[in-house]
């Protein structure tokens, strides 16, 4: 049986984890890096023509930008530990990240452009957001939304999706350039499960069905949402972690519900 190409599994379990680039996704604006290092171990890079948000998933490091000192970062040792740290970084930055415990280290990455400086984010910037009701609740940290005028491109969040509930529900999709009702937005999702033996269910498919996967989520995957609804759903007994980055024409996130289960916001 083939493999979907919407899911991407980790390429390996120590340092540089996942590479999503637009390149081999297929698709024009979002990247998506993750690096799992020891204490003493370094990540680096440039970001070119890319604006980066660096996100601490867990652990803690000591991070510069442009040779200047950021200090200690990071406080969780989990993603269902509460908020994160995150670092934003403008096009041109160079940085490095010196892990002082086991870490793990999202880079989300997307076109460049303006004149936006680097800046660190820190925990509770944005409060915690609790969506829906019954068996549709999840728990949303907002990391880099829309209306924080922070970048020129990137919306990044965090979403805990406690087990046995639906999360991204009821289906929506943002695959359109129809502002100011709907935005087009590519988006990859990583995905950690508590514990980690668990799995998920997430679904991208389109109205056509030219695009129609169902796909099984463990500990540590990533999955491609090119266009379409991107419903999850986790399993009893496995509460589900995962990180969005969206990137489009404009950096607004405007989506539209799958107008058959609207009757579920009701």
């Amino acid at each position: 049986m083939s493999q979907s190409s919407l899911r991407v599994r980790p390429m390996a379990k120590t340092g540089l984890v996942h590479d999503v680039t637009p390149a081999s996704a297929g698709w024009s604006h979002v990247g998506f890096a993750l690096h799992k290092l020891e204490v003493g171990q370094v990540a680096g890079g440039e970001a070119g023509i890319n604006e980066l948000c660096l996100v601490f998933v867990s652990g803690k490091a000591r991070v510069s930008v442009d040779g200047v000192d950021l200090g200690e970062l990071g406080e969780r040792m989990s993603p269902f530990e509460g908020a994160p740290w995150a670092v934003y970084l403008p096009m041109g930055s160079e940085w490095v990240v010196d892990a002082t415990t086991p870490l793990e280290l999202a880079v989300c990455s997307a076109p460049g452009g303006g004149a936006y400086t680097a800046q660190v984010i820190e925990p509770g910037r944005h409060p915690r957001i609790t969506r829906g009701k019954g068996a549709n609740v999840r728990h949303v940290y907002n990391i880099m939304p829309e209306d924080d005028g922070a970048a020129n491109a990137l919306l990044v969040v965090e979403v805990i999706t406690p087990q046995g509930n639906t999360s991204s529900y009821p289906p929506h999709k943002h695959d359109t350039d129809n502002l100011p009702h709907e935005s087009q937005l590519e988006e990859t999702y990583f995905h950690r499960l508590n514990p980690p033996q668990g799995f998920a269910m997430q679904r991208v498919y389109t109205d056509d069905r030219s695009l129609d996967e169902a796909l099984v989520i463990e500990d540590g995957d990533v999955t491609l949402v090119p266009r379409g609804y991107h419903p999850v759903a986790t399993t009893a007994g496995y509460d589900l972690y995962y990180l969005n980055v969206m990137a489009g024409p404009k950096r607004i996130w405007k989506f539209h519900n799958a107008p058959e289960h609207e009757w579920l916001l009701k």
